[in-house]
């Protein structure tokens, strides 16, 4: 090959590479900035969760393609996996995920959290792929966040709980498990399945 073959050949090559350079990491936020908090939560969702999840909402590719190569801290991908409500989603922020195994506990707190659960409660589960019978994400409420005063944010972690499928543990037995005295007989109140395990 001659000399100027050769350098039309490598300033080929360079072109080639600047292209797929200058590809990459042109995804952006695709949530206008006229959503306001939802847009801060995809912003939020960009610095504190593209390194394990995906949502293109959020110009975030964190989960494995190929769930043989996946890493161990590769998470769920959003855009496929619905999550609502959104109290779900802010249990999953506050707790590191379901089994707190991997994912951080409280990766962002605050009115910041707030922002992250309802733009993934919004957002995620939109390239979910139809299965007849079941119910699209766009059908399920997002639903809203309880107030974070007292008796509301305790309402709002026993809804996330519940909506989680996570079962608190109590601190010692029920009410509805101890026996009481009536008229000189042991009496259990409560119906069957109360009152089993360690504290009872």
């Amino acid at each position: 090959m001659s000399s100027l073959g050769k350098r039309l050949v490598a300033v080929g090559g360079l072109i080639a590479v600047a292209v797929v350079a200058a590809a990459c990491g042109t995804q952006s936020i695709s949530v206008p900035k006229s959503k306001g908090p939802l847009y801060q939560g995809a912003v939020l969702f960009n610095q504190r969760c593209s390194g394990c999840h995906t949502l293109s909402y959020a110009a975030a590719q964190g989960s494995a393609q190929n769930v043989r190569t996946a890493q161990y801290n590769n998470g769920p991908n959003f855009n496929v996996r619905c999550e609502r409500p959104v109290t779900r989603v802010l249990y999953a922020i506050e707790n590191g995920g379901f089994s707190g195994a991997i994912m951080p506990q409280n990766v962002v707190v605050g009115q910041q959290a707030v922002e992250v659960a309802e733009f993934v409660a919004t957002y995620a589960g939109r390239q979910a792929p139809k299965v007849p019978g079941a119910p699209t994400c766009s059908s399920k409420q997002v639903g809203t966040i309880p107030s974070a005063s007292g008796a509301g944010s305790a309402a709002a972690t026993s809804q996330a709980s519940q909506a989680a499928g996570v079962q608190q543990n109590a601190a010692g037995p029920s009410l509805s498990s101890k026996h009481k005295r009536s008229k000189g007989k042991t009496k259990q109140t409560g119906g069957s399945g109360q009152g089993t395990g360690p504290g009872a």
